[in-house]
């Protein structure tokens, strides 16, 4: 009799088993799918404060609907130099000519820069356009020598690991024609160093979270004028991104949360034993396509 009433609750937990195997059989699968094979090479490891926040925009803008509108915004007539044709050749070629000098300089000498220099070519970086005209760019100038120290502690640090674990062989393989590394001397020497953090949002007059549309192309179209100004005023840099070095380097200077770090310049005056690697240009055909 007693067998005959086991036999029931065998065969219920024998089912529950049997689900339950099934079950973790599928997840299994299905993790096995979405993991790279043994001969699949790593990807080279992404610094968080470098990926685009656009993607957030819009849920930002619909949780927020309540910001501030600028839908008043005056329009004023447009006033345009207009150039003859044979000057606007010539205007061209001529910036052509001096942006094709512009190398990035690894060895900066320690001689001081105007630093009216450095005011106008970031008020020129701030001429860039942006994403509904939010401007979400933000420049320090670094001059203090004890914090341009611990800058370059910070980053030297982390650009260790970078070298040896998370870029990856391919990445630092490709970077040996440049003959550059972890080591960073120009942090110390360059007499101003310019820290671009992109603002993920900002903020309206009422304290509100405001959105900032496409801050990661915004702010890299601000840099590129900002390069293209050092080069016109006789200055030199490199473009740095240090990977991992954004939220200390954040801290360090003070800045809020809904900054990130986006590229930072070492500026000055090349030093005499500067060198560059012969590396050539693509030609006009292979980059541009007319239809």
């Amino acid at each position: 009799m007693t067998m005959f009433l086991l036999t029931p609750v065998l065969a219920a937990v024998a089912c529950i088993l049997i689900v339950w195997l099934f079950k973790n059989a599928g997840r299994s699968i299905e993790r096995r799918k979405g993991e790279p094979t043994g001969r699949t090479e790593a990807r080279p490891w992404m610094d968080e404060d470098f990926k685009d926040s656009t993607d957030l925009c819009q849920v930002e803008e619909d949780a927020d609907e309540s910001q501030e509108s600028e839908e008043n915004v005056e329009h004023i007539a447009f006033s345009h130099t207009r150039y003859p044709e044979k000057e606007m050749v010539k205007r061209s070629q001529e910036f052509y000519e001096l942006l094709n000098k512009r190398r990035s300089i690894r060895f900066i000498s320690n001689e001081q820069i105007p630093m009216e220099v450095i005011d106008n070519v970031i008020r020129a970086a701030g001429t860039a356009p942006s994403g509904a005209h939010t401007e979400p760019w933000t420049f320090v100038v670094v001059k203090d020598p004890d914090t341009k120290r611990k800058i370059r502690e910070i980053i030297e640090e982390e650009e260790e690991i970078n070298y040896l674990k998370r870029m990856g062989h391919r990445w630092v393989t490709d970077l040996k024609k440049l003959r550059t590394n972890w080591i960073k001397e120009y942090l110390d020497t360059a007499p101003v160093l310019i820290l671009i953090f992109k603002q993920v949002h900002g903020f309206a007059a009422n304290g509100q979270r405001k959105v900032h549309y496409y801050s990661e192309i915004s702010v890299s179209i601000a840099c590129g004028i900002l390069l293209a100004a050092l080069q016109n005023a006789g200055l030199v840099t490199v473009t740095t991104t240090p990977l991992n070095c954004g939220p200390r380097l954040r801290v360090l200077l003070g800045r809020p949360t809904n900054e990130k770090l986006l590229m930072l310049l070492p500026v000055g005056y090349p030093s005499q034993e500067a060198t560059v690697p012969d590396l050539k240009r693509k030609r006009l055909d292979q980059i541009m396509v007319t239809v």
